[in-house]
């Protein structure tokens, strides 16, 4: 069975301290977007048990896969055998603040479910899908949805509308502990906007801007770039980065905006226009 994993975007991200655990504790709004990977995914024989191939050579094989550790969960849940091939088509970039990897992650959750009949209900995937990674609960539940705790805890909630969206990465990644462990300590850049921005009855705010616009000024220098264009009701990193999203104004023109950003700050942006599931 084929199935897509989409990316995300936080439209909010609230970090309101660090627990006992070592976690933070967050208060974030995700939503799910049309841009997605392909997993196929069937029942195999073959005595390697859980077989995974990627058509990204970056991505890491084996057990240090998020996609063969779901994997592995489920069948220890399950008690079944875990003899399973699985293939993987990346389309969302890696280190980008959209969550590629906890997709993976829990569509395969989803997929195997499915696949072996199991009928596990979404809260006993979502919490086996908990102790492998922070992010992977929310994506089980299809939804938009608001997200506390250090992400497990989540409540699908429904928007009023769709957004449609212009995604742009520079070539760098920004590693998503690295930005926590700096969110306490980080300076704000003189003339560089992080305030909450209102936009289609929503709020945008990012608290891990800080963090790492200190050390990735190119980030902060898009965003306010995009503040000033035409087509832009609200710019945002999402999550830890390093994707920087905008949400268009009614007919915007978002191959005009991406020609824009390649010619006059960085030819080499990956760009991605989408919209919210």
């Amino acid at each position: 069975m084929q199935v897509l994993a989409p990316a995300k975007i936080n439209l909010s991200l609230k970090i309101l301290g660090l627990r006992d655990d070592g976690f933070h504790e967050i208060e974030t709004m995700i939503v799910p977007i049309t841009l997605c990977d392909e997993i196929e995914i069937g029942k195999s024989d073959d005595s390697k048990e859980i077989e995974f191939h990627c058509d990204d050579p970056s991505v890491p094989p084996g057990g240090d896969n998020l996609i063969v550790r779901a994997a592995k969960s489920f069948f220890a849940a399950t008690k079944l055998k875990a003899a399973v091939s699985i293939e993987l088509k990346k389309k969302i970039p890696h280190g980008a603040g959209l969550g590629g990897g906890s997709s993976n992650a829990a569509s395969t959750l989803l997929a195997l479910n499915q696949l072996f009949e199991t009928k596990l209900p979404r809260e006993a995937l979502a919490e086996i899908a908990g102790v492998i990674g922070s992010d992977i609960p929310f994506f089980i539940f299809q939804s938009a949805a608001l997200c506390k705790g250090r992400g497990e805890l989540v409540s699908p909630i429904k928007l009023r509308d769709r957004l449609s969206l212009l995604l742009l990465k520079p070539a760098f990644a920004v590693s998503t502990a690295w930005a926590y462990a700096r969110w306490r300590g980080a300076a704000e850049i003189p003339n560089v906007a992080y305030g909450a921005q209102e936009f289609a009855g929503l709020t945008f705010v990012n608290d891990l801007e800080r963090p790492v616009f200190d050390k990735f000024i190119f980030l902060a220098q898009l965003k306010m770039w995009l503040l000033k264009q035409p087509e832009v009701g609200a710019a945002l990193m999402s999550g830890s980065g390093s994707t920087i999203f905008v949400t268009l104004r009614a007919n915007a023109d978002a191959d005009l905006l991406a020609k824009r950003a390649r010619t006059e700050l960085d030819p080499e942006l990956w760009m991605c226009a989408c919209k919210t599931l």
